[in-house]
């Protein structure tokens, strides 16, 4: 299953379209059931995710593949490390699947490469099993395809942001054999619902309109479209899908469709696709 587990609603309000509240502890115990008798079997987390970590490691989630990140690097590489070891302790686990750099500005930072080195010796010791990169940008990918070896990368794809495909990158990446770990498919909710969204997304109305008629066309759902357009691409490995319930996930599940190429709706305008630049 092409499919991984977004945590970052078990510990935080997350997404234009969510509801202002954090996911009760049972539900993610009821996701997590429904995500494994779906063969879901990555789960995405990081230290900065609230509390999702501590959640996930009271529950238990040894029958999934994990996939962490490093708190914000100040130049104190131990602090990296030992954040790393305290995630561990809150997963519960001896061992994670992937570790990102989770703010790819660090890679600027003049020990970085001690960092890396570092957790590539964490990487020999069986701690962790691939070291990789969370990016945001063109540019970013190709500057790390020059300058660094590494096992992964998760990196923002949609059918509204088609950066990655015209510009090559995802060819290039899995000429090199990385796993490559695709999120915001549902650019935080904004695909699933144009519906009463913040009046900052005015300025793409005639866009919006443009891309449901498309859809319409398909005779897919807003859910099917966005989803399979992501899950069609070949260089994808895993897609990331953050729900705040149960029902949300047999959605998305029940929406995979059969291998069908979907066209995109490319819309070039960094402030409609980063959500860092929303202001809301």
């Amino acid at each position: 299953m092409k499919l991984a587990l977004g945590t970052v609603q078990f510990g935080l309000y997350y997404g234009v379209t969510n509801p202002n509240r954090q996911v009760t502890i049972d539900e993610v115990r009821n996701i997590l059931t429904l995500a494994k008798n779906n063969k879901i079997d990555t789960l995405d987390t990081a230290s900065g995710y609230g509390n999702s970590e501590q959640v996930l490691g009271k529950i238990g989630v040894n029958d999934y593949q994990i996939i962490t990140k490093t708190i914000p690097f100040k130049n104190d590489v131990n602090k990296i490390i030992d954040g790393f070891y305290k995630s561990l302790e809150d997963l519960n686990r001896n061992q994670v699947e992937g570790v990102l750099i989770h703010n790819i500005n660090d890679i600027e930072n003049k020990r970085f490469d001690v960092l890396f080195n570092k957790l590539n010796r964490l990487k020999n010791k069986g701690l962790i099993k691939k070291i990789g990169f969370s990016t945001y940008t063109p540019e970013h990918v190709d500057f790390l395809l020059g300058n660094f070896e590494f096992d992964l990368i998760q990196l923002p794809l949609n059918v509204f942001d088609a950066r990655l495909i015209e510009g090559g990158q995802l060819q290039a990446l899995k000429k090199k054999g990385i796993e490559v770990h695709a999120r915001s498919i549902f650019l935080q909710g904004v695909l699933l619902n144009f519906d009463n969204l913040p009046g900052y997304f005015l300025s793409w109305k005639k866009q919006f309109n443009e891309y449901q008629v498309m859809v319409k066309e398909s005779g897919m759902s807003l859910l099917e479209y966005a989803l399979n357009f992501v899950l069609n691409i070949p260089e994808i490995d895993k897609i990331l899908v953050g729900v705040n319930s149960e029902q949300q996930l047999k959605e998305i599940v029940q929406a995979v469709k059969d291998p069908k190429s979907l066209g995109a709706y490319p819309v070039d305008d960094i402030n409609l696709l980063n959500p860092s630049f929303w202001k809301i």
